[in-house]
């Protein structure tokens, strides 16, 4: 792992072009001849997902330290996690979508599990930004323990509708690909929840947890939008978790996923 990430964080921002191309194979399916109502669920929260990672492909922010590449508001914990909470909901209620479009039996618990990601990701926001707004970084452990429910969901739904489910090439393509995030990202995830595990408990241990105070949440608020930390030393990225966390969800695996679907679902 490199000490500096100057240059992984400058080629991030190819991803931005990515992000474009793929928004630009949307333009026009909500209001033309592929248009439905369903088509809305699946395309609609696809477009805002593909222009909140450009974004944020050109304006890294690391929330924990404001790390940013760019020292310009920008670049702001504040507006990025603005925008990052409409993807988040965004993208996961397509996930949820689809499972509830593919659940061609109607069986009940899969449905639940759709409805409930929505509503983890939902409480999530809620969890990340109580962390911005108190600094606590217990808040930030809940949040992704929400991440690791939305996904195991969304793994086990998968699974028995692949097992289950007598199903075209296209939509068994898109659950083979869940199984294959899922068994990548819960092992992923296991790691970096033990690391913020780690950094709540020294947190607490230390003493430094603040207490929340009207004046607090002021001052915070303030700092996500006005503090920025200009850096590319690994350390203040994450080191390989960071890195690989913002290639993949904001450039690479995340964004194709995302067209994946419309292209399996609508386009085809």
């Amino acid at each position: 792992m490199p000490r500096d990430l100057r240059i992984s964080l400058w080629l991030l921002k190819l991803g931005a072009l990515v992000n474009l191309v793929l928004f630009a194979r949307t333009l026009g399916l909500t209001d033309g001849p592929h248009s439905s109502a369903l088509d809305l669920h699946l395309v609609l929260p696809a477009q805002i997902f593909f222009l909140v990672s450009a974004y944020r492909c050109l304006f890294p922010n690391r929330y924990g330290n404001h790390a940013v590449l760019h020292d310009s508001v920008l670049s702001s914990t504040l507006v990025t996690r603005v925008l990052a909470t409409f993807s988040e909901v965004a993208y996961i209620y397509q996930f949820a979508s689809v499972l509830r479009l593919l659940n061609v039996d109607g069986v009940g618990w899969i449905d639940f599990l759709a409805a409930g990601m929505v509503f983890q990701v939902v409480l999530s926001q809620l969890f990340v930004w109580g962390s911005i707004l108190t600094g606590r970084i217990s808040l930030f452990v809940y949040e992704e323990a929400g991440w690791a429910l939305i996904f195991g969901a969304n793994t086990v739904a998968s699974a028995y509708l692949y097992a289950t489910t007598n199903l075209p090439s296209g939509p068994t393509h898109l659950l083979e690909l869940s199984l294959v995030f899922g068994a990548f990202y819960l092992p992923w995830q296991a790691i970096h929840l033990r690391s913020l595990v780690n950094d709540a408990r020294r947190e607490a241990e230390a003493g430094d947890a603040p207490p929340v105070t009207a004046e607090r949440v002021r001052v915070q608020f303030a700092d996500a939008l006005h503090a920025r930390q200009p850096a590319t030393d690994a350390a203040s990225w994450g080191g390989w978790i960071g890195l690989t966390w913002m290639t993949a969800y904001w450039a690479t695996l995340i964004p194709l996923w995302v067209y994946a679907v419309v292209h399996v679902l609508v386009l085809a």
